[in-house]
């Protein structure tokens, strides 16, 4: 088998077990599918590659195995309690933290396993949150000279995010988290989305399995995978990834960036040939290097990667050993 990207062979010897698309595909094939074609649609990012088959072959699995290891999380939470002959309380939410490169399709995987996951009935409350909310505003940014590293590790308020994933794990009956608004690039004032009582949640973003910094007298504080049930990373060849970027950016100059509060205006009355000048620029200057110095260095600490192929769809699968 080939290799697998992370310094060492997928086989029998390995810590992993990769499927191919065929093979992941049979897991979920006496499941049913709860989703409908509209709603599929509805759950698609731009440009994305998304269809029943699409879901059924690889997602329902997918939300299948998740929902094992929640039920198998709660049943070690009853025998731990048990053993330290406390009572009982409910069990803190099981959370799955979702990276990968911008214009992969991370924002997609992670609405559409809310989706299924909450048609699972052991667990209906499925909350979703983006690490989006979390950025700098704009005019810190600004004040800082990060604009030009928006979505850089230093980009985010990284206390604020870890303290939110710590209050989840804590069992905290309700949660907020800032709202983004990619229409303006820039936190909406005074708006939070509430996260309370839920079962699971999915925090998705860029820098989600990130190792906790080391500082410079040499200690090394907390990181959100910490805090992680299970982490997913959304993979793809990087020429693929630059390729969709540019893609998405050439569509978003006829939809998004048209509208006239969007903070990407500009961008709307260029042509085709200085649109993708423009993408590639934007690529190469920003989401490329922080894709090799931040985001792919992260893939060897997910559970599971899905592996993309140029098309978009999921070619396979890999899974850490239990």
């Amino acid at each position: 088998m080939s290799g697998n990207g992370d310094g060492g062979s997928v086989g029998d010897l390995s810590p992993y077990v990769e499927l191919q698309r065929d093979a992941w595909a049979a897991l979920g094939e006496h499941f049913q599918q709860p989703l409908s074609a509209e709603e599929i649609t509805r759950l698609r990012g731009l440009g994305e590659h998304l269809d029943l088959d699409e879901v059924s072959q690889v997602y329902l699995p997918l939300s299948k195995l998740l929902s094992l290891r929640v039920e198998a999380a709660r049943r070690l939470h009853r025998k731990q309690e048990q053993f330290l002959q406390r009572p009982q309380p409910p069990r803190t939410p099981f959370v799955i933290g979702l990276a990968g490169s911008v214009a992969v399709g991370k924002s997609t995987t992670a609405r559409v396993l809310q989706h299924l996951l909450a048609h699972w009935p052991e667990h209906p409350n499925v909350a979703l949150v983006t690490t989006d909310g979390f950025l700098h505003p704009t005019a810190v940014l600004e004040e800082r000279g990060l604009l030009s590293r928006k979505g850089f590790p230093e980009s985010y308020d990284r206390r604020a995010l870890l303290r939110f994933v710590v209050d989840i794990k804590s069992g905290r009956e309700q949660v907020e988290a800032p709202v983004y608004s990619h229409l303006t690039y820039d936190r909406v004032p005074g708006e939070t989305v509430v996260v309370r009582h839920p079962d699971i949640v999915i925090l998705e973003g860029l820098n989600v399995l990130q190792p906790a910094r080391v500082t410079e007298d040499g200690r090394s504080g907390l990181a959100l995978s910490d805090y992680f049930d299970f982490g997913i990373y959304v993979d793809a060849a990087t020429d693929d990834i630059r390729s969709w970027y540019v893609d998405r950016f050439q569509r978003l100059r006829e939809t998004a960036f048209a509208d006239p509060a969007s903070y990407f205006r500009r961008y709307a009355d260029l042509s085709p040939d200085d649109a993708r000048r423009t993408a590639l620029e934007i690529w190469d200057g920003i989401n490329g290097p922080n894709l090799e110095q931040n985001i792919l260095p992260t893939r060897s600490r997910a559970t599971l990667v899905l592996r993309k192929a140029r098309d978009h769809s999921v070619r396979y699968v890999r899974l850490r050993k239990i």
